[in-house]
């Protein structure tokens, strides 16, 4: 960047002019009659790492949306980081090791497994490098263990959330039927608590048996395979009722009823509200799913990361509301 300075030749002398650096203006030990304001360096934007499961999930996509309008808003630079699937928990780590060399100031993180992701991140806190965690909560046990202080943590109640689809599933259910649980990785808190959250619901009525819970680990073709591995056991076939804990494993679940005619009159529901989960709805398939806000849970992570990079007072917890959707619901 070239600089000019006018001097009047009224004055006399030597003239000494300093180049203004980025903390501060520049400086001139002689006064001029017509001394322009010298340029600045504006201040490098603070930089903020969001840390997905995966970008193979629409949900992420969300997130990611939500992120990026944080970042137009409040001036900062995102860097956007995902690994390859759900279940790449190793990539994961990785992800937060060379987030830690590249010295980003904060780490939003939605973690795919609540243990295994800790020490990264403890590593990450030693280097002075602000971390929110949001969508599934980092186990507090082994944050304690590994000696990282408390995490500030974004997400919905997904028991609640779970709870409410399970009671939609168990509505009107008046003679004895069979249910089944396609669960998300078991090690992720947000897996358990949709599974306990869904079966809570469904075994408060008595008339429903719950006969299998499977993990399909998020994924639609495990969705499928573990769907027809349940409905293939001896007993399992007049399943009536279906709850998936998030919306890619229901819709491998309805691949497979769909593709079996002879299995007739099963109810599913899923968790995420993903566009193609109202497209379902809508066709019948899919009788509900849980909005659980990812764009809102992406906007609120780089929120509350900037407020700790401000060194503000947080909240340990922040719960966005769920909300249930069935046809009568859907846009």
């Amino acid at each position: 960047m070239k600089f000019f300075s006018v001097f009047s030749s009224l004055v006399l002398g030597w003239g000494l002019v300093a180049c203004g650096q980025s903390n501060g203006p520049s400086v001139s030990t002689v006064a001029t009659t017509a001394q322009p304001a010298a340029a600045t360096t504006a201040p490098a934007k603070q930089q903020i790492a969001l840390v997905m499961k995966t970008r193979s999930n629409p949900f992420f996509a969300e997130m990611e949306t939500g992120a990026v309008r944080a970042e137009k808003e409040m001036g900062i630079t995102l860097v956007v980081k995902a690994a390859s699937n759900e279940t790449s928990i190793e990539e994961q780590i990785q992800i937060v090791n060379d987030l830690v060399d590249a010295r980003v100031q904060a780490i939003v993180i939605a973690p795919g497994d609540s243990q295994s992701l800790v020490p990264a991140l403890k590593k990450a806190a030693d280097a002075g490098i602000k971390v929110v965690n949001i969508d599934n909560r980092l186990d507090p046990d082994a944050l304690q263990k590994a000696g990282m202080p408390a995490v500030p943590f974004i997400s919905v109640d997904n028991d609640a959330g779970a709870y409410k689809a399970g009671q939609f599933l168990a509505k009107d259910v008046t003679k004895p039927t069979k249910a089944a649980i396609l669960e998300g990785i078991r090690s992720a808190d947000n897996a358990r608590q949709r599974m306990e959250g869904a079966k809570r619901a469904l075994l408060e009525n008595p008339n429903i048996k719950v006969v299998a819970m499977e993990t399909a680990n998020w994924k639609t073709d495990e969705g499928r395979k573990v769907t027809e591995a349940i409905f293939s056991k001896k007993g399992n076939g007049d399943i009536k009722l279906l709850f998936a804990a998030n919306d890619m494993m229901a819709f491998g679940a309805i691949e497979y009823l769909k593709s079996n005619p002879k299995i007739t009159g099963v109810k599913v529901v899923g968790y995420d509200a993903l566009p193609q989960a109202l497209a379902e709805i809508k066709a019948g398939t899919l009788a509900a799913t849980v909005d659980q806000q990812a764009a809102e849970q992406g906007h609120q992570g780089v929120a509350l990361a900037l407020r700790l990079l401000k060194n503000e007072a947080v909240p340990p917890v922040t719960l966005i509301d769920t909300r249930l959707i069935t046809a009568a619901e859907t846009p």
